[in-house]
């Protein structure tokens, strides 16, 4: 993805005048409120302790190529950065970074096609796509070159335009819809007939999370920009500007109704047709690279659509990427033509395009990550960072995994879960098939740390659906409410799912006695 040199020279003037946004604040002569609103657009934001900061690196489709991870490599070495967090927005995020640091970092960045603009705030945000897109066996069709085709045209377009909120588009390739396509902003679905299906104005969080509206059941792909700016004209014009808590697009559900939101949008999209100007061309998928020398059978080892070539998965706990983990993928990856690291909106790396050989040197560097189907759950990175957090979200899950572990609870019996420590959704715990989020609770008219606890939520291919409300479950507890159903489900010789769908009584009864 490249963006033109007027483009590139006016960020670079924004992230100067950023550096003295960033100074006041660190200097206490500006307050978290007015600096946030200076930073978020550039992506990056104070953390709990306000000496320190965030900067997100936004990866449009979860591409990290092999020049952006010789980038990353380079940096953490440099400018020894202490913590890398995985996004369930296909992103990284770089921790504990200095106020000298950050804007450094966003303008050096630049040379490798990484753009940390519209990482926050509100604006259009890292455009996602299906992980494995272009390698994956059975999908309808590539779809990254959307994905970095409206990356590309929302970044020419998002100084001109002001949204009431941010805006989240996902493109799905018919096969894993780990990126919530029928519940984000926009979500694309490739179909076998080479169309996309398209819900607008859909969206989790605490309050009217909403799945999106069908609106277009055949858009041409190469048409996809007109649709994208269509929703950007229907959202500021129909969006919220008054009240923040409701300046999302599925509150546009509430203001317009299903029907007449499909409507309005409809309307714009022809209006933008009319115009024209706005069709992608050339938009060609990396060709098959030909290699092979053998074959691998292993769990982490997923066999690719191209012949004799492997995806490894790699999912480091929490989503908290090893610092030095960058530098040893890049050693191992720098010369394997076409290999590339692909983010996953649930904490994980797929490591594409490897012979078996190479496969099995990734496996090997890559052993400290998930060994279990639980170990892979998702937590976002919680109060001890984020000044927006309620709960541990890091903690509580370390401490669960621990639990798990030593209770020798088998692979299967439990699910991924996911974890947010406040309502803001950042795990999409309410998508998960147990979700958890941070509040409170009373005891002994105490207020206690505590987590809401939802069951059967899912974001599979034509299954998506949000999660059962289950009870509040106080903090220290929650290790062992799951490693008690994690037995029970063990005991009966099934999986997690078979045993939650079969056994329903005796689920909720261990549930009621944590909650």
């Amino acid at each position: 993805m490249k963006m033109d040199r007027q483009w590139t020279d006016a960020f670079r003037a924004e992230i100067e005048h950023f550096q003295d946004a960033i100074g006041a604040f660190d200097k206490g002569e500006i307050d978290r409120k007015a600096y946030k609103g200076a930073s978020g657009g550039l992506g990056s934001y104070a953390q709990r302790d306000a000496s320190k900061h965030m900067l997100r690196l936004r990866m449009p489709g979860g591409r990290l190529t092999l020049d952006r991870l010789k980038f990353l490599t380079e940096v953490v070495e440099r400018e020894k950065v202490a913590r890398l967090k995985l996004t369930t927005c296909e992103t990284i995020q770089l921790h504990d970074l200095s106020a000298r640091q950050v804007p450094v970092l966003m303008e050096e960045a630049i040379y490798c096609s990484i753009f940390t603009k519209g990482g926050g705030g509100d604006n259009p945000r890292n455009v996602m796509a299906s992980p494995l897109s272009g390698v994956q066996p059975g999908e309808a069709f590539d779809v990254m070159p959307y994905a970095e085709a409206v990356t590309e045209y929302l970044l020419s377009i998002c100084r001109d335009i002001k949204m009431p909120r941010k805006l989240k588009i996902a493109f799905c390739n018919g096969v894993d819809d780990c990126v919530h396509s029928a519940f984000r902003d926009m979500g694309f679905l490739a179909q076998a007939d080479g169309t996309f299906a398209l819900r607008i104005a859909g969206g989790l969080g605490a309050a009217r999370p909403s799945m999106g509206v069908l609106v277009d059941e055949a858009v041409n792909p190469r048409e996809v920009l007109y649709y994208v700016r269509a929703m950007v004209d229907t959202f500021c014009a129909h969006g919220n500007y008054e009240n923040r808590a409701k300046a999302r697009t599925r509150y546009m559900q509430d203001a317009l109704g299903p029907d007449g939101l499909k409507e309005a949008f409809l309307k714009n999209v022809a209006a933008r047709k009319a115009e024209g100007g706005l069709e992608l061309k050339n938009l060609e998928a990396p060709a098959d690279q030909g290699r092979k020398d053998g074959a691998i059978s292993h769990p982490r080892a997923i066999p690719q659509k191209q012949a004799g070539l492997y995806a490894v998965k790699y999912h480091p706990i929490g989503g908290m990427l090893p610092v030095e983990k960058p530098g040893q993928l890049y050693e191992l990856l720098k010369d394997i033509p076409g290999a590339e690291v692909r983010l996953a909106p649930h904490e994980t790396m797929y490591i594409i395009n490897l012979t078996a050989a190479e496969a099995e040197r990734v496996i090997a560097a890559t052993a400290d990550g998930a060994a279990t189907e639980f170990e892979c759950s998702v937590a976002c990175v919680g109060s001890t960072t984020c000044q927006q957090g309620v709960r541990d979200s890091q903690g509580v899950l370390q401490a669960a995994v621990k639990a798990v572990r030593e209770a020798n609870i088998p692979d299967g019996a439990l699910p991924k879960i996911c974890i947010s420590g406040c309502p803001s959704s950042c795990s999409g715990h309410q998508a998960g098939a147990i979700g958890f989020q941070g509040g409170v609770k009373l005891v002994d008219k105490k207020p206690q740390p505590a987590f809401k606890m939802s069951l059967n939520g899912s974001d599979g291919l034509g299954q998506a659906r949000f999660g059962q409300e289950a009870g509040v479950i106080l903090e220290r507890d929650l290790p062992a409410l799951l490693v008690e159903l994690g037995k029970a489900a063990a005991a009966s010789g099934q999986d997690w799912y078979q045993w939650s769908a079969g056994h329903g009584e005796e689920r909720d009864a261990i549930i009621t006695k944590y909650a």
